[in-house]
């Protein structure tokens, strides 16, 4: 069976988190972005490009599956845990998806407008669209 990366809007992110208590929402963005700009609540971060380097995380999927690890991962009946993985707009999000994809993750959620949404006219972020932005529950340091 080939598996493919569903896209869903943050509403239906949310809502999955919680209808599902196996399913993990992985924040795929930057240390930093994490901390300072706030994340959705109860995500956990793995980078998927970080600092120093800025460059992709040669340890994503091993970092996930060790996430997964103690059981929740794969049910003989339930199926595997949903994975539901955010970042700023939706793009860096789709491209980790897509490894796990191919990496044989079955069940990978890509959160469409991610954390803080598309730019606007004037350069700002949270006003068109993301998880910030329709007051999903969020919090920062």
């Amino acid at each position: 069976m080939t598996h493919k990366v569903k896209t869903i809007s943050p509403q239906e992110a949310w809502k999955l988190v919680q209808d599902e208590p196996r399913s993990v929402l992985i924040d795929v963005r930057s240390h930093m972005e994490f901390l300072f700009i706030g994340h959705p609540v109860g995500a956990i971060n793995i980078p998927w490009i970080d600092e120093p380097s800025w460059k992709v995380n040669p340890n994503f999927s091993t970092e996930v599956r060790r996430t997964l690890l103690g059981g929740i991962s794969c049910e003989a009946e339930g199926g595997c845990a949903p994975i539901v993985l955010i970042c700023r707009s939706g793009k860096r999000s789709l491209e980790a998806g897509e490894l796990l994809i191919k990496e044989e993750f079955a069940d990978v959620y890509n959160v469409s407008e991610g954390f803080e949404g598309e730019l606007d006219e004037h350069h700002h972020r949270s006003t068109l669209g993301g998880w910030r932005f329709h007051n999903l529950p969020w919090e920062q340091c």
